[in-house]
């Protein structure tokens, strides 16, 4: 795929910048790529240039011409943005919360605090007065509060899960 979007490019850039378009091969290559491009985006660009290269074959209107290049442009943006590499964790699943920073997040404490076992109760506390199955929360969640409010109290008595 990256081959072919790398072709397109060249092509579209040759069209570009030739001292006089010829905006029927431009409307080929174009409805080519809107024929068989995977990305939505650039065959969505490639669809809405394609009426534009047609209307720009054998018309001498100077507003026509810069319309069909401006399309060229957009198509040929959206195959740069394809084709730039990508740099970092962009696409990086996120990190795993340790089994201690997801009862943090049940709680409601902040990741990176020192706690106090009475820091842990409030909180448990402050939790369980809506989660209770009597004030109408789930059994479940109430058993996953209290099981957050034992992870954190004992720390070393659990494995990460």
């Amino acid at each position: 795929m990256m081959e072919r979007l790398e072709s397109w490019k060249l092509a579209l850039e040759r069209l570009r910048s030739a001292q006089s378009a010829d905006w029927a091969e431009a409307g080929r290559l174009v409805a080519e790529i809107a024929r068989m491009s995977t990305d939505v985006t650039l065959r969505q660009a490639a669809e809405q240039a394609l009426p534009v290269l047609r209307q720009a074959v054998d018309n001498d209107d100077h507003s026509v011409a810069l319309a069909a290049q401006r399309r060229i442009s957009v198509v040929l943006e959206v195959i740069h943005d394809l084709t730039a590499p990508r740099f970092g964790r962009r696409n990086a699943m996120p990190k795993k919360l340790s089994s201690e920073d997801r009862a943090r997040k049940v709680l409601g404490l902040p990741l990176a605090v020192q706690l106090t076992c009475e820091d842990i109760n409030q909180a448990y506390r402050r939790a369980a007065k809506g989660m209770h199955p009597d004030h109408g929360g789930s059994a479940q969640a109430f058993i996953d509060l209290a099981a957050a409010r034992d992870i954190l109290i004992h720390p070393g008595a659990h494995k990460d899960a």
